[in-house]
């Protein structure tokens, strides 16, 4: 059963006047902005869109069935990605796990995907692209955004756990392969009662990628690996390297 137009306005008026210390350690306070509906390839969603008092991100939950006041709702958390998601790139896995929980949430009686517009696992589409062109010299995707000055995974999830909490979900089935990413909304009050498997087959441009996040950054994925290659000897530099970044390019390099 699908929310209902009296629950959308229930919805829609509590959240219009909410107000709270935020969540996280940026106290991020969200409001559900605006509720419709969604038919896709994937089944019959509803998509509802949040305002934050951070910044001018627009998160966006698309659900399917009455999630509302119930236990065990399927989740998937899933990070912007415009080369994956709208532009089909081959060197991630984003666009086909965003489409295969679509499709497994819309077959099932209810489920949520939240979008995140975290792009870059939070390091912003110039970065991401940035990161891109160390990789094309034989970095990993975690070398990539160590040289450039972040974390392997910049991404926060207090967002994702107050965009819940506004629908009124009162535990998870969280489909991932990213132990952090429990750990994370664990730590943001989400009571997550267990994990949806969610890993997608490689193919020949994403499977070192994937290795990596495997390997390096604790992801539960398991499949036969094979050797990367560095493609070109030459330390790629970009407009804007500190000298400290590069004498990360340099130590990976060594």
């Amino acid at each position: 059963m699908a929310l209902t137009h009296m629950k959308i306005k229930e919805l829609l008026e509590e959240s219009s006047e909410h107000k709270c210390e935020g969540y996280g350690p940026n106290h991020v306070c969200m409001r559900i902005a605006a509720i419709a509906n969604l038919p896709s390839r994937f089944g019959d969603f509803h998509i509802v869109t949040f305002w934050n008092n951070i910044d001018d991100k627009e998160h966006a939950a698309i659900v399917h069935g009455d999630i509302c006041d119930q236990e065990d709702v399927p989740v998937r958390v899933h990070s912007e990605c415009l080369t994956g998601d709208a532009l089909g790139s081959l060197r991630c896995d984003c666009r086909d796990q965003l489409e295969a929980a679509l499709r497994n949430i819309g077959e099932m009686d209810k489920g949520i995907v939240l979008y995140m517009r975290q792009e870059g696992r939070g390091i912003g589409l110039v970065n991401k692209i940035r990161a891109y062109g160390l990789q094309d010299h034989g970095y990993d995707t975690v070398q990539a955004n160590l040289a450039l000055g972040f974390r392997d995974d910049e991404r926060d999830y207090s967002a994702a756990a107050h965009m819940l909490d506004s629908l009124q979900v009162k535990s998870i089935q969280l489909m991932t392969n990213n132990p952090r990413k429990i750990e994370n909304l664990t730590t943001h009050g989400v009571k997550v009662n267990g994990r949806i498997p969610h890993v997608i087959p490689p193919n020949d441009f994403n499977r070192f990628y994937l290795e990596t996040k495997a390997d390096k950054s604790g992801h539960m994925i398991d499949f036969a690996g094979k050797e990367h290659l560095q493609e070109q000897g030459d330390l790629p530099l970009i407009e804007g390297m500190t000298p400290a970044q590069i004498d990360v390019m340099h130590s990976h390099q060594e």
